[in-house]
């Protein structure tokens, strides 16, 4: 059965999500309420490095939280996308819409 693993940690000005396994409609449901509370109170980080697979329903939730953060002020950053995650943003034509880092530490 595919799982997504979610760890939350607290940074200064940002909330990060390590996000691991495979993301799509049946395993989103806990990582989409997650998103949803916290964009409207802090910046989001989403490290991706360990994402195996990424659906349309994965991509649409990553661009209904960042036009959610950017409604609210906040921002959404994307984190080390893994290499499947990467293709599955260039194939939609979202990749350079997200803000893409590589450390926490670029979150302004």
């Amino acid at each position: 059965m595919e799982q997504l693993s979610i760890t939350e940690k607290q940074g200064a000005n940002y909330v990060l999500y390590e996000v691991s396994g495979v993301m799509n409609t049946y395993t989103l449901t806990e990582l989409a309420e997650k998103l949803d509370e916290n964009i409207k109170k802090s910046n989001i980080v989403v490290d991706l490095e360990r994402v195996e697979a990424i659906d349309s329903v994965g991509v649409g939730l990553m661009m209904a939280t960042f036009n959610d953060g950017e409604d609210c002020g906040y921002r959404f950053y994307m984190m080390n996308p893994s290499p499947t995650v990467r293709i599955a943003l260039e194939e939609t034509g979202f990749y350079d819409v997200f803000a893409i880092i590589h450390a926490v530490t670029e979150v302004s």
